[in-house]
């Protein structure tokens, strides 16, 4: 009986990994929010008494309610006193993966986040409960050049493939203590892995780039003999190492590189500059500040926290006022997680911009909406409550940019993936059914407890319920 029970409990679990990992299902009816203040992360940026419409899985209109007609199949939501926003566009993520480092190498550029994206991760659920609809899943910081990256939506209850987002590819770069390995242990006898220096690192990036190059040309130098119709002409050898980083040097793949000392991103830009490529992104970029001028030159964007400093020697420098003063130098300037708790607040992560820099709550929004979807690539299609764009929208029992902003409802591609009256109505079945169990193994144990006693009483000859000796005395 005890095992019947653990197997209930068991398929309840597995029911529910199982239907996380289901086909998302196409939007089945429109939706009108009317009524609510739309906050639109784009022109105009806010709208009183406002309407949004979506419809097939893209946003049919945003504006002032009495100019948006509702089709006459659509649910209508009253959205008085509320606020809807796009949904949040996290620009640095590791949700969602069963792995996040291929440590063992300096240049990991043939590995690729898309692999071992998990679905049945709880994040992505969370995350949405938050307003968060778009990830850039990204590999870690182990390596110069590591791996390629991935942009999911948070379509929970997808597979793998249904979540990936198309989008322009992008790869990681790291500099600093993450790179050159500076806590972790070796063993004793084996040396560590290079590099083991800031300058080892820019030698690995440097000769990486100077082999790619190299590469690149061997194919050109192929493909224009085929060009001439030398039938002789015998193709390199392909490198899946090295396929990527022609990408970045040809623009088709963008850099996004980890970083946090002014002194590593010159160096950075430098090293990128004698190959003809830039950097798209600089992650976390926590001394930002003091070159701010010189990144924007380069042609790059920050991707920031709002306020860490201190948690290790890298970020001694650190200030809050950051992500404000690359805005006013001109910097794109994103806001991101690297964390799948703060993945759930981003929007007051944003919030704080106002408090530290003085940035507007147009200017803040940005930072986690069309800010990050234009670093991305995608903000044709997220970042913004604009017609014709995927119908990725939060709606906010009160102000989003503070700290008693809560989610009622986020939709992706709209669809419904959080709602706070059905999860209240989930977590209450949940408890049912929990209790319910507890009270059927409670049973089983006491049945198998009395089977125990009365088998030990058998055997020692006592008292046990069906004993033929006591029968036979009449006792």
């Amino acid at each position: 009986m005890k095992r019947l029970v653990l197997g209930a409990i068991g398929a309840v679990l597995v029911g529910g990994a199982a239907g996380a990992a289901a086909p998302a299902q196409a939007q089945e009816t429109p939706v009108l929010i009317t009524g609510a203040t739309i906050l639109t992360a784009a022109e105009p940026f806010k709208i009183e008494n406002g309407a949004v419409l979506f419809e097939d899985g893209r946003i049919r209109a945003a504006g002032p309610a009495d100019e948006v007609d509702a089709p006459a199949n659509a649910t209508v939501i009253d959205g008085q006193g509320m606020f809807v926003t796009p949904g949040i566009v996290d620009a640095h993520s590791h949700i969602a993966s069963d792995a996040t480092n291929e440590g063992s190498v300096s240049v990991s550029s043939m590995v690729s986040i898309k692999d071992v994206i998990d679905p049945t991760d709880i994040s992505i659920y969370r995350e949405a409960a938050g307003g968060t609809t778009t990830s850039h899943v990204m590999h870690g910081s182990a390596n110069p050049i590591g791996g390629q990256n991935a942009v999911i939506k948070h379509r929970w209850g997808s597979d793998a493939a249904g979540m990936l987002m198309d989008a322009p590819p992008t790869i990681k770069f790291a500099l600093g203590e993450n790179p050159k390995r500076s806590n972790s242990n070796t063993i004793p006898g084996v040396p560590q892995r290079y590099p083991a220096t800031r300058m080892g690192v820019m030698d690995v990036i440097r000769q990486a780039f100077t082999d790619a190059a190299e590469y690149r040309a061997r194919w050109e130098a192929y493909e224009e003999l085929v060009a001439r119709g030398d039938r002789s002409a015998i193709p390199p050898r392909r490198d899946l190492r090295l396929d990527p980083l022609v990408g970045v040097l040809n623009g088709e793949i963008l850099v996004h590189a980890h970083s946090y000392r002014a002194d590593e991103i010159l160096q950075l830009m430098r090293v990128a500059e004698e190959f003809g490529f830039r950097i798209h992104v600089f992650q976390h970029v926590l001394e930002g500040y003091r070159v701010a001028d010189e990144m924007r030159e380069h042609g790059a964007s920050a991707s920031t926290f709002s306020d860490w400093w201190a948690y290790k020697v890298e970020a001694y420098e650190a200030i809050p006022h950051n992500a404000a003063i690359m805005t006013r130098r001109g910097i794109l300037v994103s806001i991101n997680s690297d964390s799948s708790e703060e993945g759930r607040h981003l929007n007051q992560e944003a919030a704080k911009t106002m408090k530290w820099g003085g940035l507007t709550e147009e200017e803040a929004l940005a930072t986690v909406t069309i800010n990050p979807a234009v670093q991305l690539g995608i903000d044709d299609r997220v970042g913004s409550l604009e017609a014709g764009k995927d119908a990725d929208v939060v709606l906010w029992e009160n102000y989003p940019l503070s700290s008693f902003a809560k989610v009622r409802t986020t939709w992706v591609d709209g669809e419904v993936v959080f709602d706070v009256d059905a999860d209240m109505a989930m977590r209450a079945e949940r408890e049912t059914e929990k209790q319910r169990l507890r009270e059927m193994l409670g049973e089983a144990e006491a049945d198998e407890a009395e089977s125990d006693e009365t088998g030990a009483a058998r055997l020692r000859g006592g008292r046990g319920p069906g004993n033929r000796s006591e029968e036979r005395a009449g006792i």
